[in-house]
């Protein structure tokens, strides 16, 4: 008898302790600046500072404990009923306090630096997103899964898009290279490097970005540079789902030279800038538009011996 309440003692404690360790358990995931971020529980009341972000927050399952996000989050359509807390150039401090998020998901290089400081001083665990390649998207959706307790759904929603990202680098990876000019901005003339998601989507479609060695990350170019580049294809975002009307208005001006090849052949493309401008899930379908492109400009080469 004696032997039997030693044992079920011995149970007891066990189970004690076993409930002790996992309410004290801690989740935790490594951001994009290299830091780890860990919480005492999956976060419940989560802050969203980028468009991408709440894309790819909604994709790992934690959609539901969005309590505050930024202008322009429009997707899932769900996510225009979320409180916003500002923009990328304002945010509004007083508001994140009072909706006590224990997690916020900030846009390293989106998010002005002076509120990125006082958002520090609140000692609110902040996690950083900055995908720079297509696979990061879908590391970011694992991690974000491990910190929300969404493992199972963000698992799933990386899997389905790296099988979407692989699909496309089957049939486009290796085909006749493509040369692009990536059209950021006209006035002044932008474009982006080699080291932006864009451009190694142009890779994922067998294009080469003419401009991917020049060191910022967007770097302002001169209309004679591109001349020289000569692209074969000129591409840029359109206004995406907002602003749908005349997509390529932000190319006309390209006509002036219509020596480039890109204009003597009319590979002048827009891409739905929500689709190619966000490092998230939907990015694949925005690489999806962005091959057949480029497939459209091979098909118009001269056949061999002709001009």
């Amino acid at each position: 008898m004696a032997n039997s309440r030693s044992a079920s003692l011995a149970c007891a404690v066990l189970a004690a302790c076993a409930f002790a360790s996992r309410a004290h358990a801690t989740v935790s995931a490594t951001d994009d600046t290299g830091a780890t971020v860990s919480l005492a529980a999956p976060a419940q009341r989560v802050i969203s500072l980028a468009p991408h972000v709440t894309e790819l927050i909604y994709a790992a399952g934690g959609g539901a404990k969005l309590v505050g996000t930024v202008s322009y989050s429009d997707y899932p359509p769900s996510a225009q009923k979320v409180p916003r807390v500002g923009d990328n150039k304002a945010l509004d401090l007083e508001r994140i306090v009072a909706l006590k998020p224990d997690l916020i998901v900030v846009w390293r290089h989106g998010n002005a630096q002076a509120q990125l400081e006082r958002l520090r001083e609140l000692h609110i665990p902040l996690f950083f997103s900055e995908p720079h390649q297509l696979d990061d998207v879908a590391v970011t959706l694992t991690r974000l899964g491990s910190l929300l307790g969404t493992s199972g759904t963000a698992d799933a929603a990386a899997s389905a898009y790296r099988a979407d990202i692989e699909r496309l680098r089957a049939r486009y990876a290796n085909r006749p290279p493509v040369s692009v000019f990536y059209e950021v901005w006209d006035q002044p003339l932008m474009t982006l490097n080699g080291t932006h998601m864009i451009s190694d989507v142009i890779t994922l479609c067998g294009g080469r970005n003419v401009f991917a060695q020049l060191a910022p990350l967007v770097p302002t170019v001169s209309t004679e540079a591109v001349i020289a580049a000569n692209p074969e294809a000129i591409v840029t975002a359109s206004a995406g789902a907002t602003k749908p009307d005349a997509p390529l208005a932000k190319l006309d001006s390209w006509h002036t030279w219509p020596s480039l090849t890109a204009v003597a052949r009319n590979n002048l493309f827009a891409i739905d800038g929500d689709l190619i401008d966000r490092p998230a899930p939907r990015i694949a379908q925005g690489a999806e538009q962005l091959c057949e492109d480029l497939e459209v400009a091979r098909s118009r080469r001269p056949a061999a011996g002709k001009q």
